[in-house]
């Protein structure tokens, strides 16, 4: 069983910067691979960025976004750079057990465990 708590959103204006943070409770942590989504009003959730040793990112956002984990605090981070009006959304961390990050990236399998998500508004 494994709880997280995202951590860090808020409203910001364009060009500015963020840090998220993802807080997990639950034994092996290292085991899984953690992931960022995000839902925008009147959209679907969509994949932003993943992690387990290698990193994977959406292309919207490589280059501006980077992910990191800090295996010993059991925590991921999202550090978003240059942020756009079209980065507003609920962002919300999960993980995988056992994962690549590149599959969690692509979709290929359900997550297994879903934190209930930060909000990140950036103004024009």
């Amino acid at each position: 069983q494994v709880q997280l708590v995202e951590s860090g959103g808020g409203l910001v204006q364009a060009g500015g910067s963020l840090r998220l943070s993802c807080a997990a409770s639950g034994r092996s942590f290292r085991n899984y691979a953690m992931g960022w989504f995000r839902q925008a009003p009147g959209k679907e959730r969509e994949f932003v960025a993943a992690i387990r040793s290698a990193t994977y990112y959406a292309d919207s956002v490589k280059g501006r976004f980077t992910i990191s984990r800090d295996n010993a605090k059991n925590t991921v981070y999202l550090q978003m750079n240059s942020l756009k009006p079209e980065d507003t959304a609920v962002y919300y961390c999960a993980a995988d057990y056992l994962r690549t990050a590149q599959a969690m990236g692509l979709g290929l399998d359900g997550m297994d465990y879903w934190g209930k998500g930060t909000l990140v508004t950036v103004s024009s």
